[in-house]
């Protein structure tokens, strides 16, 4: 079973021999040997209690009943082991009751337990990523009444932005928060589309919330954060009143059942308080903190949603037996083979292997830069690599979702007619991934973040380090026998993309802003399948010396008489095929959008409103 929630020995190459570990003092006890052992644990918890709950969650979901919220009764055992293992805290301080874990190690850990159910996973992500904001701006009587029980799964999170009328525009809420003679706040307001809004895994829930202070300035620059927890917390730490957080609905989705998602009132039935958190006025840039590890968190779930979709499709492909092979002809006596061997069922799991293997790569690398920039004592690689963290961001989120959604499509469509029936996980796994695309911001708000700040972030700078990076893969795969072709079809999707960026760039500070923006999307995409490019040139340069090595030719002859008894060198081996199939066959479609975008039709700008069709 395990093998269909992901690549073990794709994992192992990823975080061993292409991305490795940064080496720093703080990760001296993480070692090979350490780090198998933590990712062995986490497949088996992984297999054995999470992925059990995956079709109970769908079937079951959440249930409101007396204002309060139940989860399938099936996670409260996940949940408990998941705490027990203190796996929420994995990557913290052990002062806050981590352990201290590299990022990158995390990502393996991660990948398998989202994979086996990225509804359960989601009550991980909330809790940690608030737990987080009361770590970065809490005082210290916050952090000593709400850190540590948050990061044992004792009590939950939430992060309370979205309101009924203003969607995105964060900036239109209306929830208020009146101060109090006590310091403290009275807050009252409608929230909707809350992740983890309310259940019964944990005693307690701790909610940031954003609000307007009465007489705060209008729009983003008046809103505050505020802590505001299901239960009073009294000053011993002990739980006090019902805070009059109130449960009013449960969305009824198309995927991801076992996440509660609610609408939930504050102060309407009694007096609701929070308390500030961080200062007056400030609280989108406290939110954005938590915002951006959410958005790495949601290209965490695409990506292992993906992995799992094709996982199960390979399986599949490779047991089920339809049709003869095509240079069977006439032959009545040819036998029907597995649908593995049809060439068009071929190709799409292809279009699965590489989408799935450039976002594992991805997100292994983004983590490793996360741990550069917390180990680091070079002041300038640490600003170099927070700014590209900062221009990862929307390609991660953004491009990984997109292609996610695709890839479980193919899942769905291998399967054929069983795939769009509820018995098979393909089904679940294509209605969860859709939600990713949409929630901590819009693919389309994603990428124009992408040409609207990053792009100018440091006065350009950030983004040509993100493309020097691309050409140091480059200058080294053009020394390496096999794989030199490849390198220079990547330099020059490197050269189109960073030509492309100054010209979208110079257009979105003009007067044809609207016209830039129309393409921010289409930009984003071809960003993202130049990373993708680069990310598989890193994985075959790495790959064709050691199977030079072990067989003594890149020969596909050779190659193909060995592999068959020996995985290794058929692991090698795909790699190389991965790079050349999306490199050769994938990456020229983005040529064809970057020639789009340099023409910059302006039809999306012109077309009335009313031209789209009568009512």
């Amino acid at each position: 079973m395990a093998q269909l929630i992901c690549d073990r020995r794709d994992v192992d190459f990823v975080l061993h021999e292409q991305i490795k570990m940064v080496e720093h003092k703080a990760f001296k006890e993480f070692n090979k040997k350490a780090i198998d052992l933590i990712v062995n644990e986490a497949r088996n918890l992984a297999i054995k209690e999470i992925l059990p709950t995956f079709k109970d969650g769908d079937e079951t979901g959440c249930k409101l009943v007396n204002d309060r919220v139940t989860v399938p009764e099936s996670f409260k055992r996940a949940w408990k082991l998941y705490c027990e293992g203190e796996w929420l805290a994995m990557c913290d301080d052990p002062d806050v009751g981590g352990q201290g874990m590299p990022k990158i190690v995390g990502c393996a850990v991660l990948e398998h337990m989202v994979g086996a159910n990225s509804a359960f996973m989601l009550y991980y992500g909330m809790t940690h990523g608030a737990a987080k904001l009361v770590e970065a701006f809490g005082t210290e009587k916050q952090k000593k009444l709400y850190m540590k029980k948050m990061f044992a799964g004792i009590w939950g999170g939430t992060m309370v932005l979205t309101e009924p009328h203003a969607g995105s525009d964060v900036g239109a809420l209306t929830t208020t928060a009146t101060q109090k003679e006590d310091g403290t706040y009275s807050i009252q307001g409608s929230k909707i589309f809350i992740s983890a809004g309310d259940h019964d895994l944990c005693d307690n829930i701790i909610h940031p919330v954003l609000a307007r202070i009465d007489g705060a300035p209008a729009g983003t620059k008046g809103i505050s954060l505020f802590l505001v927890p299901k239960y009073r917390v009294n000053d011993d730490g002990s739980l006090g009143d019902f805070n009059n957080i109130v449960c009013t609905g449960l969305e009824h989705k198309m995927g991801i059942h076992g996440s509660a998602t609610a609408s939930l009132s504050l102060g309407d039935k009694g007096e609701c308080i929070g308390t500030l958190l961080g200062e007056e006025n400030k609280g989108m840039v406290a939110m954005f903190r938590m915002m951006n590890e959410a958005r790495a968190f949601v290209g965490m779930q695409g990506f292992a949603v993906a992995s799992a979709s094709y996982m199960y499709a390979l399986d599949y492909a490779r047991n089920r037996v339809q049709g003869r092979h095509l240079l069977a002809g006439k032959d009545p006596a040819a036998q029907n083979v597995t649908i593995i061997q049809h060439p068009d069922v071929k190709r799409q799991l292809m279009n699965m292997k590489v989408y799935t293997e450039g976002m594992r790569s991805l997100i292994y690398y983004y983590c490793k830069c996360v741990d550069i920039i917390h180990t680091t004592d070079d002041k300038q690689l640490k600003s170099d690599t927070i700014a590209l963290v900062e221009v990862l961001t929307p390609i991660l989120k953004g491009h990984i979702t997109d292609k996610a959604f695709e890839v479980c499509s193919h899942g769905v469509q291998i399967y054929g007619g069983y795939g769009y029936i509820r018995e098979f996980p393909v089904e679940q796994l294509m209605r969860d991934s859709r939600i990713f695309m949409i929630y901590e911001g819009t693919n389309g708000i994603q990428a124009m973040d992408l040409i609207g700040r990053k792009l100018g972030l440091n006065h350009g700078k950030s983004f040509k380090y993100f493309i020097n990076q691309m050409r140091k893969t480059v200058d080294t795969a053009k020394q390496i026998k096999g794989v030199e072709k490849l390198a220079e079809k990547v330099n020059h999707a490197v050269s189109r993309l960073e030509a492309l960026a100054r010209e979208i760039g110079e257009r979105a500070r003009s007067e044809k802003v609207l016209n830039a923006f129309a393409f921010a999307h289409p930009f984003l995409e071809v960003t993202g399948e130049v990373t993708f490019a680069w990310m598989h040139l890193w994985r075959a340069s790495i790959a064709a010396p050691i199977l030079a090595q072990k067989i003594g030719s890149l020969d596909k002859k050779t190659i193909a008489a060995k592999a068959e008894k020996n995985k290794d060198i058929a692991f090698y081996a795909g790699q190389i095929e991965s790079a050349n199939f999306f490199i050769h066959t994938l990456l020229p479609s983005a040529y064809g959008k970057m020639d789009a975008i340099i023409e910059g039709d302006s039809s999306v700008e012109d077309i009335l409103d009313v031209s789209f069709g009568s009512k």
